[in-house]
């Protein structure tokens, strides 16, 4: 195949409830060659992400809407294949927002140029120290603020963020409750990555009861990735003066119509709880630090990653469409 001609992943048709492999399809384009400041790509990893869902209402909830019969866009890391701007060669590794395709052409602007400290491990930069990593850096420190000896809950505790927030949280001396889907993901919690109690929300019965007998002296902290009756169950064992960081909700991404909320809402004023809905693309000012200190954990073996590898482009909106269903442990990532 010539390097001008692009497999894409396109958006046909905007999903009403669950999406389907029906409002996909993949197309091949030719692309143009790079103009003066422009690269030639070739993607080697690419991230799908439940925020992604959003992206295809119509009025894209928090984030531009993706375009009918065009590419999606989203993380990913590609390889230089040719190059017309300075300060960019053939083998350069690059993470872009051109996601979705296996080549395409873009202004040097818009590519980072990566040094990795591990070129084995480059789908690291669109998870653990990508925008999942980083997610949980600025939700935990920024509006969490946990203290040592506090107690942190995390929803969603084994995802691509919350495994990351639960490591992150233990590093700095708190008590760490994790709510997942299965056994398998408990067990990895508790046994690799330290995290002092799971509870398995699918099989626990009472959700409120679970977190309540795992947390007897309460939660400091909830990192807010599912919503619904996890964030019932937060606001009814929460101490006062909690903080809750709120990065998602993904129990309602899919919902055709609004889903009752929370029914105990007025605890937040009882309870004085702050929460604080944040968007991690408004904070590249701590992006420097938290390389720094993410780097440092992973190679110390203080920080682990768990990923969930699909082979081809083709694969991707079934990588996709697996992040709602639970199959996904831990960083749901396509291989190009």
């Amino acid at each position: 195949m010539s390097d001008y001609i692009a497999k894409q992943i396109q958006l046909t048709s905007r999903p009403a409830g669950m999406p389907s492999q029906e409002n996909f399809s993949c197309v091949e384009v030719e692309l143009e060659p790079p103009a003066a400041g422009q690269a030639l790509v070739k993607n080697l990893y690419m991230s799908v992400d439940p925020y992604m869902r959003g992206r295809m209402r119509e009025d894209g909830v928090y984030a531009q809407s993706y375009g009918l019969n065009s590419a999606l866009w989203g993380g990913a890391v590609g390889e230089v294949i040719e190059s017309n701007a300075e300060g960019l060669e053939a083998g350069d590794i690059v993470l872009n927002g051109a996601a979705w395709q296996d080549k395409f052409v873009a202004d040097a602007s818009t590519l980072d140029k990566l040094e990795p400290f591990d070129r084995d491990q480059l789908s690291l930069y669109i998870g653990t120290l990508g925008m999942p990593g980083l997610t949980a850096y600025v939700g935990l420190f920024k509006y969490g603020e946990p203290k040592e000896g506090e107690t942190v809950f995390v929803s969603a505790a084994s995802g691509a963020v919350g495994a990351n927030v639960c490591q992150i949280a233990k590093l700095k001396g708190c008590r760490v409750i994790g709510s997942v889907g299965n056994d398998a993901k408990a067990q990895w919690l508790l046994g690799e990555c330290g995290v002092d109690a799971v509870i398995n929300y699918k099989t626990c019965g009472n959700l409120t009861d679970a977190l309540a007998a795992a947390a007897p002296d309460g939660i400091d902290v909830y990192f807010e990735n599912v919503g619904g009756d996890h964030l019932q169950a937060a606001l009814a064992v929460m101490n006062p003066f909690g903080r809750i960081a709120a990065c998602g909700m993904i129990a309602s991404y899919n919902n055709s119509k609004p889903a009752p909320g929370p029914n105990n809402l007025m605890l937040i004023v009882g309870k004085k709880v702050r929460i604080n809905g944040f968007i991690v693309s408004d904070h590249g000012d701590m992006r420097e630090q938290f390389l720094v200190d993410m780097i440092g954990w992973i190679k110390e073996g203080k920080v682990k990653s768990r990923e969930t590898v699909l082979d081809g482009l083709d694969n991707s909106v079934e990588a996709f469409l697996n992040l709602f269903s639970g199959k996904n442990f831990g960083k749901m990532v396509v291989k190009i």
